[in-house]
């Protein structure tokens, strides 16, 4: 993996170039010599984003009211602080 490191006005001048670095790893891109953002290819962002879905995308699904969803009882976990 390669870590590539540009500067806002480089990454504005060259585009192209930082997509073909973010094929081979990360590009850095610096704002008055800070880190600010960061390229990745779409592959390793799905990767580090571990795939997961929003539960308002699962509950919006199509079919999901023929679903049977019972909340279990919870015991109740809460009690009066002790101030003393």
């Amino acid at each position: 993996m390669t870590i590539t490191t540009l500067t806002s006005r480089e990454f504005n001048q060259h585009s192209s170039e930082a997509k073909k670095a973010a094929s081979r790893g990360p590009v850095f891109i610096t704002d008055r010599g800070r880190p600010a953002h960061v390229l990745l290819s779409f592959e390793v962002y799905q990767r580090l984003a571990g795939g997961h879905q929003k539960i308002s995308d699962l509950l919006a699904m199509q079919g999901i009211e023929d679903i049977d969803f019972e909340i279990p009882v919870m015991p109740d976990l809460a009690r009066a602080a002790d101030l003393s």
